[in-house]
């Protein structure tokens, strides 16, 4: 079975301020400032990736799963997310600005076309930037497929999705809720997360961390003792809630029914079959749209890119995807 290629470094790193990103309030002007990082081939086949969340960033190990002889690797932390400034800033902070960011990073680079890998929300942004910019598109790789239709996020967030499988993970998320917010809870988390009285957000900070892992780890039932968070895990949930208030900025433009302005691009999509934060089904309806895509369902395998399965596809696709060029 292929496993990740071994650690590297970058060979530039730096932050870029974005457009459209400068926010003016009463305290600052707040300009939002990217982190970017190359590494591997600089003269090696371009690639860029788009890390899940939405809120969470790049980490060392996604530099890994590509050829390091064979690609130019781009990673960058989305607006207020990683190693990003700052840090959380939800202003100025939507899909729409995340696409423009990714072409931005594209031409300050001066690469023509480039792979654009992408992972759960990563694999979402994949799509809207393949959508408005498909001529820039060499190939898409997708994992974890996140369609951001409003039932794809109440499966995650609403009594009626992951809930009915995990009941005792979803009492413990909303059990201290007001009866009238239990079924659809998702602004009170909000609300409770942003909470001046840190009791109140660090408790609602372990709940939603718990919630989530359950999800995610889905091979091993976890107990709310056994799951802790940190602080640094509260940006992120914020921000992940905040799209998710807003169903991702994308309820106007359905990914579904834009799928002919990329059917040309060569297409992999690896989706675990036990993936229980997003169901197999939005991967097999991406496919159904779009007949020449590759869809390669992982048996036994859940959501995590981490999960030797899917490092297994991944690195075999992207090494297929290089024999190519």
């Amino acid at each position: 079975m292929l496993s990740l290629y071994p650690a590297i470094e970058p060979f530039k790193h730096y932050f870029l301020s974005v457009a459209n990103a400068a926010i003016t309030n009463e305290d600052a002007t707040q300009t939002h400032q990217l982190y970017v990082e190359q590494c591997g081939n600089p003269a090696g086949i371009p690639v860029v990736f788009l890390h899940g969340g939405p809120g969470s960033g790049c980490r060392p190990s996604h530099r890994c799963f590509f050829d390091p002889a064979l690609y130019h690797i781009i990673l960058f932390d989305q607006r207020g997310c990683g190693r990003s400034r700052p840090q959380g800033l939800l202003a100025e902070n939507t899909t729409a600005h995340l696409v423009e960011d990714i072409e931005l990073i594209r031409q300050h680079l001066a690469i023509d076309k480039w792979l654009v890998f992408g992972g759960s929300w990563g694999a979402t942004l994949a799509l809207c930037y393949a959508q408005k910019f498909a001529e820039r598109v060499t190939g898409l790789i997708l994992r974890g497929v996140f369609l951001a239709r409003q039932q794809d996020i109440d499966w995650f967030y609403r009594e009626k999705g992951a809930a009915k499988i995990y009941p005792d993970a979803w009492q413990h998320l909303v059990e201290h809720l007001p009866v009238s917010q239990q079924a659809q809870p998702l602004s009170a988390i909000y609300q409770q997360l942003l909470s001046d009285n840190s009791q109140v957000s660090n408790a609602m900070l372990n709940k939603i961390q718990h919630w989530e892992a359950n999800l995610v780890y889905w091979q091993k039932w976890l107990t709310p003792d056994e799951v802790s968070a940190t602080e640094d895990d509260k940006v992120p949930a914020i921000i992940q809630l905040y799209y998710s208030m807003n169903q991702c900025f994308i309820e106007h433009t359905p990914i579904l029914e834009h799928v002919d302005k990329v059917r040309h691009i060569p297409t992999t999509i690896i989706h675990g079959r036990n993936d229980m934060v997003c169901p197999v089904e939005q991967a097999w309806l991406l496919k159904q749209r779009w007949p020449e895509a590759q869809l390669s369902i992982i048996e036994m395998a859940g959501h995590v890119a981490s999960e030797p399965k899917i490092i297994a596809a991944l690195v075999k696709t992207t090494d297929n995807f290089a024999k190519r060029k």
